[in-house]
């Protein structure tokens, strides 16, 4: 029922031989994730995120800045610290050692968010007609 937030294979950061500079979880002035301190099996003390809020901003050797969004509702669990004093971890393990952020949704929200997932097969299809366009 966790949602794990990390980098999609398609990702621009994961391609062309970018280089990630940083990695930075201070969203705003007053907000950073950070400082988000989480308590007991009820979660208090947890950010609420929306789908559209920001969990980080990655910034590149080439000058590019990327805004990583939650993309789900729920409440922010734990950021990954370890990304921000490696974050090659990014590029060199996305879906394991180098995921953003762990994201516990409502419980009654939880069914239809995975609902509305796309499955590997269906995000490869998304992809190959994005590339076809593309060409």
């Amino acid at each position: 029922r966790i949602c794990v937030i990390t980098l999609a294979e398609a990702h621009p950061l994961l391609q062309s031989g970018k280089t990630i500079k940083n990695v930075n979880y201070q969203i705003s002035a007053n907000c950073s994730r950070l400082q988000n301190k989480v308590s007991g099996k009820s979660k208090r003390g947890a950010q609420f995120l929306t789908e559209l809020a920001p969990l980080c901003r990655i910034s590149s050797s080439d000058g590019e800045e990327y805004t990583i969004y939650s993309c789900i509702r729920g409440r922010l669990i734990e950021v990954n610290e370890n990304i921000l004093s490696n974050p090659t971890l990014l590029q060199e393990k996305p879906s394991t050692e180098g995921y953003i952020a762990v994201v516990l949704p409502k419980f009654e929200e939880s069914k239809s968010i995975t609902q509305g997932l796309l499955t590997q097969k269906e995000y490869e299809e998304v992809l190959l007609k994005r590339r076809n366009s593309a060409a």
